[in-house]
């Protein structure tokens, strides 16, 4: 049986000048529907490389990219725009919110282009902000920015919830709400969620922890019983 999302000796380069730098340099990984996995690594070591292609914002050089039996890799740029559309659910660092829209209209514009979103106000109560609909971005602490660019990705169902160091700009306890609210819903939805860190003390709460180094995958393994977020320390 194949797995939900799976790289196949996945390659990226980029040239800069005479350089060529190798960002994927084989990459070979699988995850299954439902998932909560954790792809951890330091600086520079291709994280986000395998983040951008499984989101479809940048292509592979060589490889396959299958996520639900299709393969990515092979779409055209109309494909791919379809794809981060509907399949994909997008969180990043710095929340990357409208600053003159509110909460609501901020999930509202991500919901226009979908196809059955979850309603605004419904998704917002889910993270914990049914009283900050009408509040603007500056008006928001930094946690609740991001629980708001989480129930802006929500809201759409996507097939694959994709965090790039959702709790790099949040402070200790702030970040650990943050990391109960992705795995609460990995649990609650049964939606598969991909978090990227270079923050190692986190991997227990995975079910599934992807080690990448200087652009390959060094190590994967799967906790059979992973620990509430509630229960870690770093």
């Amino acid at each position: 049986m194949e797995s939900f999302v799976q790289l196949r000796d996945v390659y990226k380069r980029y040239h800069m000048g005479e350089v060529t730098i190798h960002a994927a340099d084989g990459i070979t990984l699988n995850i299954e529907k439902g998932e909560f996995a954790v792809v951890v690594g330091p600086s520079g070591a291709g994280k986000t490389t395998v983040l951008n292609m499984l989101g479809g914002m940048d292509t592979c050089d060589e490889g396959e990219i299958l996520v639900d039996g299709n393969d990515i890799s092979k779409y055209n740029a109309k494909q791919l725009t379809s794809y981060r559309r509907y399949d994909i659910g997008f969180v990043f660092q710095f929340y990357n919110l409208v600053q003159n829209l509110t909460a609501r209209e901020n999930v509202e514009l991500a919901a226009q282009i979908c196809k059955n979103p979850i309603p605004a106000d419904e998704v917002l109560r889910e993270v914990g902000l049914g009283e900050r609909l009408s509040n603007f971005p500056a008006q928001l602490s930094g946690g609740e920015q991001q629980r708001v660019a989480i129930a802006r990705a929500l809201a759409k169902r996507p097939k694959l919830l994709l965090c790039d160091e959702p709790t790099g700009a949040l402070d200790y306890l702030t970040g650990k709400n943050i990391l109960k609210l992705l795995q609460d819903t990995c649990r609650s939805t049964g939606m598969t969620v991909i978090v990227i860190t270079h923050n190692q003390a986190i991997t227990p709460m995975a079910d599934r922890v992807i080690k990448i180094k200087n652009s390959r995958v060094k190590e994967m393994t799967t906790n059979h019983a992973p620990t509430p977020v509630e229960r870690i320390e770093w």
